[in-house]
């Protein structure tokens, strides 16, 4: 049984990292809350006033005094649900590029019992054959970026009997069961990778949803080659030595 207790309403609670987001933050707490019982706001060191519109939004926020990381942040996530008890943890990014109001679809999987770990994917579109523009009707993300996502991401699939199309996504939805299962380490965007690993080796089940995604102009501001270079050496650390721990 994928989740707690399938003879009461599941307890659905939604994390949302976020770094100096006050511009999106208030819209996509407001729009989360919609779908799930609790949203959580982890404001990994903004210098802005992030964690107080999310909380005018309605969120609750963990606040880190200086910059930890999108790993550290998402660890946060997983230890929060876990002490809220929560059934489903659905995670996603505050910069707008997530819709909140596809969280149902991502959901599904979860609350059907069919999955532990639900990956929005940017590519599971009715769109996909004109992705080689760098713009299309469900996302606008760049070439260069989508390169180096598909280089990660086969990475990860090498050898594996299950494929994934994205393994860089950070909306998701994950089970009581994984929340349980998985301990991170990983402190920066390699966690995504970790968690898809660690899942993997301990047999859960991962699915995906497709998803829109729309980047704006004031993104990231990480260097894209560095970036991928980072994740894609942590994959190949993951699948080499992470077998030699339990968890």
């Amino acid at each position: 049984m994928i989740l707690s207790d399938k003879s009461t309403k599941p307890t659905i609670i939604a994390a949302i990292p976020c770094l100096d987001e006050e511009q999106f933050i208030s819209d996509i707490v407001t729009r989360t809350r919609r779908y799930v019982d609790k949203v959580i706001v982890i404001d990994d060191g903004s210098t802005d006033d992030t964690s107080e519109v999310a909380k005018a939004a309605g969120a609750e926020v963990i606040r880190h005094g200086t910059r930890q990381g999108v790993g550290v942040a998402t660890r946060a996530a997983f230890e929060a649900a876990k002490t809220c008890r929560a059934d489903v943890l659905v995670t996603l990014d505050g910069d707008g590029q997530h819709n909140p109001d596809e969280i149902p679809q991502v959901l599904a999987p979860i609350l059907s019992g069919e999955a532990d770990l639900v990956i929005g994917s940017r590519f599971l579109q009715p769109t996909q054959k004109t992705l080689s523009a760098q713009q299309t009707e469900r996302t606008n993300i760049r070439r260069y970026r989508k390169f180096g996502i598909d280089v990660i991401t086969w990475l990860y699939n090498l050898g594996s009997k299950i494929k994934v199309s994205d393994s860089q996504s950070c909306f998701r939805a994950h089970s009581r069961r994984l929340l349980d299962a998985i301990n991170m380490t990983e402190s920066g965007f390699s966690f995504s990778v970790e968690v898809l690993i660690k899942a993997r080796r301990r047999g859960l089940v991962i699915t995906e949803a497709p998803i829109s995604c729309l980047y704006h102009s004031q993104g990231s501001s990480l260097n894209p080659v560095a970036h991928g270079l980072g994740v894609a050496f942590a994959v190949i650390k993951l699948r080499l030595f992470s077998h030699q721990h339990n968890k």
